[in-house]
């Protein structure tokens, strides 16, 4: 799906040194099309930074895609075919990676492209060890976890991460998503490996297939999911007892829509969100795209997403402005993946292991589900 968004109000300029970028004519390109994953995220984005941003310039139109779950293979694809049409990307940290390293992603100097903090802080030191790559400018910190319906799990709602192999006590039907990721770490912590030695055991075939083993013990009552969107909305329609999804997205159907649904924190997974710029661009949309990056990622408008969903803001200024809900009118902060309350036993993602090893064992998940 996509739709587009198109300014009525005056013109300004935001950042005026990103004009090095522009053509030899000075020109920055008119429209731009922005990829990211739709449901509440996107809107967030839109809300924050997308919209303010058209606001200020005349004659510019956004297009949003829904395509970033698919953002590495159709950039591939685009340079292939020698014509990517996307301007500005939203991936997690680890397919920016492997983007980076494949070429397909543009290299950036943070410090000479984004926005210094309001006291002057550089933007290196304000996004600080969040930079995972040269590529990669992040947004948002979030983290995968359950949801469930309080209203079908008895007496005792789950508490831990392995309720969710537990079919006896929770029978159902689950929601996970379509790719190994995280699935394939929760399913080796419930089969008795420390977290310390996950990626290590999953780095091998044998924990592969063992990982896969415990997936199996509840295949039949999974419903793959690959938008965002999809498990609240199963969650919402009473198809499934619990699912896994992105906590904004969680936070979306429990306390905007008031549905029957809580959290599971335990062992949610940490991860990161933020844009690449594809390789290569034409100098219009260059131009375009790097003004629009320096107003997107700057403290405020950082702080201002925090008002309509419930991720952590990249930036370290960014933090001490997160404030209430814009609709609301909730403290946003309870409600981050990052609460000391949320936070008791999490899982830190491995970018680096996901990025070299996410083909091979992509390959032999899908293999596995269509058994």
């Amino acid at each position: 799906m996509k739709f587009t968004t198109t300014l009525l109000a005056s013109s300004a300029i935001v950042g005026a040194g990103t004009l090095a970028f522009a053509d030899a004519h000075g020109n920055m390109a008119k429209d731009m099309t922005l990829v990211s994953w739709g449901g509440a995220y996107q809107a967030s984005q839109d809300k924050a930074y997308v919209q303010p941003y058209l606001g200020m310039h005349s004659d510019v139109t956004a297009v949003w895609d829904e395509s970033s779950a698919e953002a590495v293979a159709k950039l591939r694809a685009m340079n292939e075919a020698g014509n990517v049409t996307w301007d500005l990307v939203d991936v997690v940290a680890a397919d920016a990676i492997r983007l980076c390293d494949e070429g397909l992603a543009m290299e950036i100097d943070a410090d000479e492209v984004l926005a210094a903090a309001p006291d002057g802080t550089s933007a290196s030191d304000d996004f600080g060890d969040l930079l995972v790559s040269d590529c990669f400018i992040p947004q948002i910190v979030y983290s995968t976890t359950f949801g469930y319906r309080t209203d079908m799990v008895g007496d005792t709602p789950p508490s831990k991460i392995c309720d969710v192999f537990d079919l006896e006590a929770y029978p159902g039907k689950r929601a996970l998503e379509k790719r190994p990721i995280n699935n394939m770490e929760w399913a080796l912590l419930c089969d008795g490996v420390a977290k310390a030695d996950v990626y290590d055991v999953l780095s091998t075939p044998e924990g592969q297939e063992k990982a896969l083993a415990k997936l199996d013990t509840i295949k039949d009552d999974v419903i793959w999911w690959s938008a965002g969107a999809d498990t609240p909305q199963l969650l919402a329609d009473g198809e499934i007892v619990m699912g896994s999804t992105y906590n904004g997205r969680l936070f979306s159907v429990i306390e905007e829509q008031k549905q029957p649904v809580a959290m599971l924190w335990d062992a949610q997974v940490f991860d990161l969100d933020g844009w690449i710029i594809p390789a290569g661009l034409p100098a219009d949309r260059l131009a375009r795209v790097m003004d629009f990056v320096k107003f997107a990622t700057d403290t405020q408008r950082l702080a201002d997403q925090s008002q309509y969903i419930s991720y952590g803001p990249a930036r370290l200024s960014s933090a001490p402005m997160v404030g209430k809900h814009a609709d609301l009118g909730i403290d946003m902060a309870p409600h981050m993946p990052t609460d000391p309350n949320n936070a008791q036993n999490t899982f830190l993602y491995n970018y680096e292991f996901w990025a070299d090893y996410r083909d091979d064992i992509d390959a032999k998940f899908q293999a596995w589900l269509a058994q």
